[in-house]
């Protein structure tokens, strides 16, 4: 919970830092890197997850449980209420999948712990390839107290 509480405080403070830092960051996002070799990269399908709520009182992920084919793509799309961003409980997720996502993560907070999607529409792709089969649990970190969370359950 701590953690949980210190992120936000973090992302808050990156916001009001100003937009230059937020548009250097979303160039790098778009124009990311080569994958490195070894790294995981997607061979499966792209899954969407829509991010709502309005800032205060009501945020979701939706759906708020899905089931994907191993080698799927989880794409997070910030529709309204943001920032929003996908964390993952270490102590959630099956033995091996640490690594797995970790893998198939770009531009992390933390471990397990997407950037905040603070634009409409701004997009985060989660990558399930190599990671083992079942049940992977999330949060959104600005609203886990809002009860915004996710299971993926990866077949």
């Amino acid at each position: 919970m701590r953690f949980a509480l210190l992120t936000t405080v973090v992302a808050i403070g990156a916001l009001a830092c100003g937009k230059k830092g937020s548009d250097q960051n979303q160039s790098q996002m778009q124009s990311a890197p080569p994958a490195a070799p070894g790294a995981a990269t997607s061979t499966g399908p792209v899954v969407e997850v829509k991010m709502t709520g309005n800032g205060s009182t009501r945020a979701a992920f939706e759906p708020s449980s899905i089931t994907i084919p191993a080698g799927a793509t989880v794409r997070f799309t910030n529709v309204a209420g943001g920032p929003h961003n996908i964390t993952f409980w270490s102590d959630s997720i099956p033995a091996g999948g640490a690594a797995a996502l970790n893998a198939g993560m770009k531009n992390t907070v933390d471990n397990l712990s997407g950037p905040f999607l603070t634009q409409p529409n701004e997009t985060y792709e989660v990558s399930f390839a190599n990671a083992p089969k079942g049940t992977y649990k999330g949060y959104c970190t600005p609203h886990l107290t809002l009860g915004m969370k996710i299971a993926i359950t990866v077949q």
